[in-house]
């Protein structure tokens, strides 16, 4: 077994044993231990922010990294002084960035003019410019570690060890060991304490070169990374606004405490997504494969396979987290959360819809025209933001989950209509029309079921109906042979023992 494949294997295991580490803390361990606003300032605006300014700082340089390590590798022990190349006009970067933050200050506190909103988020605001910094060390470096085919130790320092410092911070809050500010610093001080590391492990690896040299310029022309990587910052920052634009400006329309509270409501819709996640790391190889084959039915086929996994597993994912959401708000003691029930069934509409359109995404930024790719992106970041700026004032909540739900759903029917006119690939069949009916039998006949006194009662049974209605159909219809397939491997595996 290769370097590659092992470390693949690793940080898959990583991956999800930090995404359930995550889904408990946002879900089940920081809403019992932080206010809402608390939530909204640290995991609402003051990450938010950092991150945007993180991006901006390193250009791209991550991306570009990897891109053009292959032609320094092995060019001396140092790479050619590759590492101070990678970390050069990011720093440069960084120093415009913060500069910009400092100055700015006072236009960010005028979008949050909301009594104790502006002056919790003045007394801690600073501190965005260093985790800005912290973020964009860390991204740097691990991007490197990538080139390098040392991935796990940064996987496990970025998925379970910051994690894990987070919820021990908001331990040390809620037991008086330290006071507010000191679990902002803490905060902050955990994604320094990754960085370190990082670096700490690139030194005990050998690998750590901080000697730049003039032989780095003459391999690559800096023009050439700097043009690739204000590309990828393009491509890059669309994805981060649209992960964080909407929880920003529920902070500046609304109230820190709505940005906490949304917060924890896009965390439980989060869970949907973990089975596309997994499907997409495969996705990509694979049909940038294809591409290079030019094996277009290979490629339609995985289109429609992977579509139909996705619809049966997301209907299945959508159905079980909408008709339980009282009992996961239940788990989390505060009732000021629930408050996002409308925000969650929302965003779980364009979710479940990205899910079903498959890979289009993907089809395009490995295709001929992938360039295009950029340009859905952008897309989907200005009309999300368009969309949260007119419809937060208007419907609170529910119109930031809307504006979200509205975008992703238009950015994936004109993918699939893209891909679908350019390369005659569509992943829709009958099968589809199948799964879609029958989880609508399996979710009204859960949501049928009465209400009993015990939450967990309440859950089995709901769950229950739901789960044995909903694979009885898709089981009697043969309408997923592949769950079809693993049920007679599993029964086959289980009489040979």
């Amino acid at each position: 077994m290769g370097i590659v494949q092992r470390q693949g294997i690793r940080n898959t295991l990583i991956s999800y044993v930090g995404l359930a580490i995550g889904f408990a803390n946002t879900i089940l361990i920081l809403p019992r231990l932080l206010t809402s606003s608390q939530i909204g300032l640290t995991a609402g605006v003051l990450v938010p922010l950092a991150t945007i300014g993180a991006q901006v700082a390193a250009f791209g340089f991550a991306s570009a990294g990897m891109r053009y390590f292959p032609f320094f590798r092995n060019q001396g022990r140092n790479h050619a002084g590759f590492f101070p190349l990678l970390l050069g006009p990011p720093l440069l970067g960084f120093a415009v960035v913060a500069l910009l933050m400092w100055f700015g200050k006072p236009l960010v506190l005028q979008w949050y003019a909301k009594g104790d909103d502006v002056a919790l988020l003045a007394s801690h605001y600073t501190v965005a410019i260093g985790l800005a910094g912290c973020i964009m060390l860390g991204a740097l470096q691990d991007a490197y570690l990538k080139s390098l085919f040392h991935t796990s130790f940064s996987s496990f320092a970025q998925e379970i060890l910051l994690r894990l410092m987070l919820v021990a911070a908001a331990v040390a809050y809620s037991q008086h060991y330290i006071g507010f500010h000191g679990f902002v610093l803490a905060y902050t001080g955990a994604y320094a304490v990754v960085a370190v590391l990082l670096a700490i492990y690139l030194a005990a690896i050998g690998e750590l070169h901080l000697r730049p040299t003039r032989a780095a310029l003459r391999i690559k022309p800096l023009g050439e990374m700097l043009g690739f990587g204000g590309f990828m910052l393009l491509s890059n920052i669309s994805g981060t606004v649209l992960l964080n634009i909407d929880t920003l400006l529920v902070g500046t329309k609304l109230s820190l405490a709505a940005a906490g509270i949304y917060l924890i409501a896009t965390n439980i819709s989060t869970a949907l997504v973990l089975p596309f996640r997994a499907l997409y790391k495969t996705a990509f190889s694979l049909i940038a494969e294809y591409w290079k084959e030019g094996d277009m039915a290979k490629m339609a086929d995985f289109y429609r396979r992977s579509t139909r996994i996705n619809t049966l597993l997301g209907c299945y994912l959508a159905l079980g987290i909408g008709l339980n959401l009282d009992f996961i708000y239940g788990l989390v003691h505060r009732p000021e959360y629930a408050a996002g029930t409308a925000a969650v069934l929302l965003l779980l509409a364009g979710r479940l819809v990205d899910g079903i359109t498959g890979v289009n995404g993907i089809i395009v930024a490995t295709s001929p025209r992938y360039r295009f790719d950029l340009v859905f992106n952008i897309s989907l970041a200005a009309a999300v933001v368009g969309l949260n700026w007119v419809l937060i004032p208007r419907l609170g909540l529910a119109g930031a989950a809307l504006a979200y739900c509205v975008a992703l759903v238009s950015i994936n029917l004109a993918r699939t209509w893209f891909v679908w006119r350019s390369y005659g690939l569509q992943p829709f069949d009958g099968r589809i029309v199948r799964i879609l009916a029958l989880a609508a039998v399996a979710g009204g006949a859960a949501w049928l079921m009465p209400d009993v006194a015990n939450p967990w009662l309440n859950l089995l049974l709901r769950g229950g109906t739901l789960t044995v209605v909903y694979a009885a159909g898709v089981l009697f219809t043969r309408t997923a042979p592949e769950l079809t397939a693993l049920l007679n491997g599993l029964k086959a595996r289980f009489i040979r023992s």
